[in-house]
């Protein structure tokens, strides 16, 4: 690669144009407003109440990207913009939109700098607050994170589901377990086991309504609860599914703590999410740090993270193209 054609390259890299300008016209609602027909700028400038020149300057850019086409009456979707239509079902909308924990949470990344140098999350500098801070805040963000992480597990949980012998446990207590969706699917699949889901309001409320909807409520619990409280004693396995590397070292071995104290002696602590070494990509590891001030932990990290609560790690395993299972027993 010639130096222009460097210069060119990392020029590219580095520009916040385009995802900026993606993001907003996720935002404005362009990509489903401008479906079918479409419509001239002149008109949706009036609808959004924004500038007519500006909105312009915007439609050019997603032009050029393939999001949206030129007609002798204004712009229209293309198939390839369809993707960003909140119809898609892909979940693009929720990570994009700017008033979403998704699209809120990457903004982060302008201080970047600052995790850099201090370790610490970026998301606190920006907002006044943390992440968690934030969405117990807005009812909004919360929601839209919850449709974040459904959508985010959806094409993986058949792997999760038949990936590991989920039938050696009577009982799973699903820690910070969400929607349910998981433990949902894993209980569908092994009728003998039973579940019980930990997580906040109103997420808590939501896991009810899945486990409803699956006509599972007798064989799953939900305490509306945090897991830096105690936890549910009598579990035979005790999941944390995408937990934590949500937090930094204090809270995560915080969380580790409460799983122990809950825990009996044949007990088993199941770990799942990116392993640093293994599944993570460095990306997302920095995303990681900016939003929470975390990281993608790799397996030696882990067991010294584990070893400080007497567990031992038994196995490791790549249980989707994503996330490992790590699974831990109580030291003897």
């Amino acid at each position: 690669m010639g130096h222009n054609d460097s210069t060119d390259s990392l020029r590219r890299m580095a520009g916040l144009g385009t995802p900026m300008a993606l993001r907003v016209a996720v935002t404005l609602g362009l990509p489903d407003r401008l479906s079918g027909d479409g419509a001239s700028v002149a008109d949706l400038a009036v609808e959004l109440s924004v500038s007519p020149i500006a909105l312009e300057l915007l439609t050019a850019h997603l032009e050029t990207l393939g999001i949206v086409e030129h007609t002798t009456t204004g712009y229209r979707t293309t198939a390839y913009g369809a993707n960003l239509c909140t119809s898609a079902g892909n979940g693009l909308t929720d990570l994009l939109h700017l008033d979403s924990a998704g699209g809120r949470a990457e903004l982060a990344f302008v201080e970047l700098a600052h995790s850099i140098i201090t370790g610490r999350a970026a998301y606190p500098q920006r907002y006044g607050r943390d992440f968690w801070a934030d969405l117990a805040e807005h009812s909004p963000l919360r929601e839209s994170f919850d449709r974040q992480m459904v959508n985010r597990l959806h094409a993986q949980i058949p792997c999760m589901v038949a990936g590991f012998e989920w039938s050696r446990f009577a009982t799973i207590i699903d820690v910070g377990g969400g929607t349910g969706t998981l433990l949902a699917a894993i209980l569908t699949a092994y009728p003998h086991v039973a579940g019980h889901l930990i997580d906040l309001e109103p997420t808590a409320a939501q896991a009810r309504r899945t486990f409803a909807e699956r006509s599972l409520e007798h064989r799953a619990r939900v305490t509306a609860a945090s897991f830096f409280d105690p936890l549910p004693t009598g579990g035979d396995a005790y999941l944390l599914m995408d937990i934590l590397h949500d937090w930094d070292d204090e809270h995560a071995d915080r969380i580790l703590a409460r799983c122990v104290e809950a825990a009996a002696p044949d007990s088993r602590i199941l770990i799942i999410e990116p392993v640093g070494d293994r599944r993570a990509s460095t990306e997302f590891n920095l995303a990681m740090l900016a939003i929470f001030g975390s990281r993608e932990r790799r397996i030696a990290e882990f067991r010294s993270l584990a070893a400080a609560h007497g567990l031992v790690l038994e196995t490791v395993r790549d249980l989707a193209e994503q996330r490992c299972l790590l699974e831990f027993r109580m030291g003897r």
